[in-house]
């Protein structure tokens, strides 16, 4: 995960968030900032064709005909041309979206859940417990991201679910340390002491007073960690080592329209163009979420 991600979200963990006013909304305080509007329309629009695929009369997004190869944009029966097998692209982009994001999301919660626990243990216990998590966690970070999800899908093979376990788990890292800091600045908190003091239990503690005060700063890095996930999944479908063939997402469209750049260039712009707006959004969002729950940035 790169430095800035980091420091972008990390803005959020010097302290316990501030609760909704009651006279501005999380809504209202979006609604200021045009560039997250923005980003979370695009958003909806990715989500509303992951949701829509199934429901919608769309042709057969593998059905091949062989005499209507490369048809431009814009030919009969065909809105947004065809591939180089014929099969029709504007199927191929609902199909395939649905697929990027599944994968994508799933990858998401599951380095979401792993490093908050992490995170939650190593900040509260500190200790020997703080210094083994941290020692694998500064491990892990220390090879190129692409690099060791490479590294583990070659141990554990090409394909969709490998895929996704090895962009979510080292994404791991990326939740921990962020979860680890908040629990850090949360632990000494009044209302933490206090709950001590009452005789309430560590878990209790953890997930009722310290995992909540949390919230805000876990939903900023899970918006903005999707579009570095829709990247890294499109990117492993691209190499040929994440979704494979008959089934297709945008990443694989990608590596086959590449073929015809000169010829149909339509056949790789638009999966590339949807890669680009869907992450581009996740990322406004995300900045948004960041300015609207971070009590500093209030007026």
């Amino acid at each position: 995960m790169s430095t800035k991600t980091m420091t972008t979200v990390s803005s959020l963990d010097s302290g316990a968030v501030a609760p909704v006013s009651a006279r501005e909304s999380l809504f209202a305080r979006l609604k200021k900032n045009r560039l997250s509007l923005f980003g979370g329309v695009l958003v909806l629009l990715a989500v509303f064709m992951a949701i829509s695929a199934p429901f919608l009369p769309l042709q057969d997004p593998d059905a091949v005909d062989a005499s209507s190869r490369l048809a431009p944009i814009g030919a009969p029966g065909h809105l947004l041309g065809t591939d180089e097998l014929g099969r029709d692209i504007l199927s191929r982009m609902f199909w395939g979206g649905r697929i990027t994001l599944l994968v994508s999301i799933a990858a998401t919660l599951i380095a979401m859940i792993a490093g908050t626990f992490l995170g939650l243990v190593s900040g509260y216990f500190l200790g020997w417990t703080d210094t083994v998590i941290s020692r694998g966690i500064d491990v892990l970070m220390a090879f190129p991201y692409f690099l060791l999800a490479l590294t583990v899908i070659a141990i554990l093979g090409p394909g969709l679910l490998n895929g996704m376990l090895a962009i979510a788990l080292v994404n791991v890292p990326f939740f921990a340390r962020i979860i680890r800091g908040s629990t850090l600045s949360l632990r000494e908190a009044d209302y933490v002491l206090a709950a001590k003091g009452m005789g309430a239990g560590h878990s209790r503690i953890l997930f009722r007073h310290i995992l909540l005060n949390s919230l805000p700063t876990l939903v900023v890095a899970t918006t903005i960690n999707l579009g570095f996930m829709i990247t890294a999944a499109a990117a492993l479908s691209f190499l040929g080592l994440g979704v494979q063939p008959p089934t297709s997402d945008w990443g694989t469209m990608l590596a086959s329209g590449r073929q015809y750049l000169s010829s149909a260039p339509h056949t790789s712009y638009l999966p590339g163009l949807a890669i680009f707006l869907t992450v581009l959004g996740f990322n406004l969002l995300g900045d948004g979420l960041r300015d609207a729950l971070d009590p500093r940035m209030r007026d």
